[in-house]
């Protein structure tokens, strides 16, 4: 089966669409959004309605910290200095629905299907929405992950950048360096961990929307770039009146 992995979409819907159409086009079985659906972007009804339908159509959909962050009891607008992620999320928060907010509020953290751990940061305390960014990160995240005997893959983002580590015959982890479009060879007698990138705010100097597409039988992970109308992104961003820093991130890739 091929599984279409997309995370960090944050709210930004002209990604979205370009890489559910993308993922069309390579044969793609089942769906699995890994998180942080919302924030940052101008379109977080449209976003969320979205992956409700792919929900209902069979996709795993998982919490991110973002999801966590627009609830209400998280929002503090009385802070002088807010975080990145704050500076939206009251915003977010109002464009939401109640039943919106609550389904995002009760989505699982993890996923565990055919081999795959899934989960949007770290699978040693998913909660606590640790980055996977080195070595010593991701073997912690796959140490915890393959305590499950039969999982021999973790695939998350959190982290808005594409990488892969596997071990080999030792404990220690090697990095492997993905190139867009190029399929990996990902047996299953080793074990292996990748972070898939974001889908609507890369943040590598390259604008295009990235997902990952798994395909467990032949046992293949090929990474993706995904080209996308992101000026309109950015348009929409600033038409509804949000930071402009955000604006520039869709437009730059930073």
């Amino acid at each position: 089966m091929k599984y279409a992995l997309l995370s960090d979409i944050h709210s930004n819907l002209h990604a979205l669409d370009a890489c559910l159409a993308h993922a069309q086009t390579q044969g793609v079985a089942r769906i699995a959004l890994l998180g942080d659906l919302v924030s940052y972007g101008a379109f977080p009804a449209e976003v969320v309605a979205r992956c409700q339908k792919l929900q209902q159509d069979g996709a795993i959909v998982l919490r991110g910290n973002h999801e966590e962050l627009i609830q209400t009891h998280n929002i503090n607008t009385a802070n002088p200095n807010p975080s990145l992620g704050s500076q939206t999320a009251e915003w977010t928060h109002d464009q939401l629905s109640p039943a919106q907010r609550f389904w995002l509020e009760i989505l699982p953290l993890t996923a565990q299907v055919d081999h795959m751990l899934l989960v949007h940061a770290s699978a040693d305390a998913p909660e606590r929405w640790r980055y996977v960014e080195d070595e010593r990160t991701a073997a912690l995240s796959l140490d915890a992950a393959c305590t499950h005997p039969d999982v021999r893959y973790v695939f998350g983002g959190h982290v808005h950048h594409q990488s892969l580590y596997y071990r080999g015959t030792g404990r220690q982890l090697m990095a492997f360096k993905p190139t867009s479009g190029v399929p990996i060879p990902t047996p299953k007698h080793r074990q292996w961990i990748a972070t898939i990138g974001s889908v609507g705010q890369p943040r590598d100097g390259n604008p295009r929307a990235m997902y990952a597409v798994f395909d467990s039988t032949a046992a293949k992970l090929t990474f993706h770039r995904v080209a996308y109308d992101h000026r309109a992104a950015a348009r929409a961003v600033r038409e509804a009146g949000l930071p402009e820093f955000f604006a520039q991130r869709l437009e730059t890739g930073k």
